[in-house]
Parts: C-alpha cells; structure tokens; sequence
C-alpha cells in the first residue's frame, strides 16, 4: 500500500455518498496529495473510475480485502 496523507472511510455508505464524500474531502486537500478511502459498497468500485476520469484526479490504486474496498486518489 502506497503512502497517503489523509484517509477518509465511507465504510457502510451507499452511492453517490463514498463519492461526494471524497470529492469534499479533496476540495479541501493541496496538489499532489494522496487520499484513501475505504469503502464497503461494490459500487463505488466503477464509481470511483469515472470519477477520477471526470475530475482528473488520478486513482493510484484499488483493491478489496474482506469486503472493504480501498483507493487511493492523488489530487490533481
């Protein structure tokens, strides 16, 4: 798992909420800085690919272990 500098879990939320959720949270981020999130909906899984298509942020990472989702979005 690569370095990340803020962690948001949206554990237990259905979409749009993992997604607008992180989208708050990187507002608030600077440039280039990682954010992970954790997630418990499949979904979020395509979600979290277009998003990263439609922001430009890039989705470094995503995996699933034991039912949680993990990604790891840099902010553009």
């Amino acid at each position: 798992m690569a370095d990340f500098d803020q962690e948001l879990d949206a554990s237990g939320l259905n979409c749009p909420l993992p997604i607008l959720r992180a989208k708050k949270t990187l507002t608030g981020m600077e440039s280039g800085k990682v954010l992970r999130i954790v997630a418990t909906d499949p979904g979020s899984v395509k979600d979290f690919e277009a998003f990263s298509k439609q922001t430009g942020n890039e989705l470094l990472e995503s995996g699933e272990e034991g039912g949680k989702f993990t990604f790891l979005i840099k902010k553009s």
